[in-house]
């Protein structure tokens, strides 16, 4: 999906691009698989601030995903690509035989009136939802189970895509995007293919108000608060921040913070540190 790149007309629009909507086909969601979604702004249920940053941005609708892709020997015939605005990725709504329809993530190379099919016995072709036991090994999936029967929780973002690497009796390898490889049980579901807007991490926001559109609010450098604010702040002119970059509530910025012991024995290896390539 190609990028447009606007002349500079002005200051937000000298590095501001954004997705040429042609893969689109449809604008208006399927109603009867849309709900209302409350906007929080951040705040808990007392109305503190409990996540900062966030509030305002444009009104929206939830479009209901099938994660699970649950109907199984079912075929869906794809109706149309749309825009989701709660993810990244664009979604494509399913039309199925028995008369149902349900929206599930569009992988790269689907279009309009392409016939998808979830289940054990469903052909290895993009689009197509398989256990693990049933897909060959070396193959590009996404929307991963973590849990069988759960629905897909992992590699859902645009342009993502996970690779099998190998399969044992109970369990699969499965080497994600960050490049970590984990096991996952073989039952598990997932979708084959690469999630689609592969492009969009080559966006660029451009100005302040477009950020605001999408309900986030402005982020203050610690450096330039007060030294009671953050414990990068005060000092005379520009100051450093030191040897050890910490949060606004004095934890280590950099140190990685997972503590899982109960799925520690899933990862075979972890992903590499800052710095380090991918390949190695």
């Amino acid at each position: 999906m190609p990028i447009r790149r606007y002349k500079p007309t002005s200051p937000g629009r000298r590095s501001m691009s954004v997705a040429i909507f042609d893969d689109l086909t449809k604008k208006r969601p399927e109603k009867s698989l849309t709900e209302s979604l409350r906007r929080k702004a951040g705040r808990n249920n007392a109305g503190r601030i409990t996540t900062r940053h966030q509030g305002g941005g444009h009104k929206r609708l939830y479009r209901i995903i099938d994660f699970k892709r649950n109907k199984v020997g079912i075929p869906a015939k794809i109706a149309s690509i749309e825009y989701d605005p709660n993810r990244s990725a664009r979604i494509a709504l399913l039309f199925y035989v028995d008369g149902e329809k349900r929206y599930m993530l569009a992988p790269v190379g689907v279009k309009v009136g392409d016939t998808v099919v979830a289940g054990p016995d469903a052909p290895i072709r993009t689009g197509n939802a398989l256990p693990l036991a049933r897909i060959p090994t070396g193959t590009q999936i996404h929307n991963i189970e973590l849990y069988p029967g759960k629905g897909g929780q992992m590699v859902r973002s645009a342009g993502t895509s996970a690779q099998l690497m190998a399969k044992s009796d109970k369990y699969a390898q499965i080497r994600m995007p960050s490049g970590e490889v984990r096991l996952v049980n073989l039952k598990c579901m997932a979708t084959l293919g690469q999630v689609s807007n592969v492009d969009h991490e080559n966006i660029q926001i451009g100005k302040a108000g477009r950020s605001r559109h999408m309900g986030r609010r402005p982020t203050v450098r610690g450096s330039v608060m007060n030294p009671r604010d953050h414990p990068h702040g005060g000092g005379e002119g520009k100051a450093p921040i030191g040897m050890n970059p910490k949060t606004k509530w004095g934890k280590p910025a950099t140190k990685r913070t997972r503590n899982n012991k109960r799925t520690d024995s899933m990862i075979v290896r972890k992903r590499p540190t800052r710095g380090r390539s991918r390949s190695r």
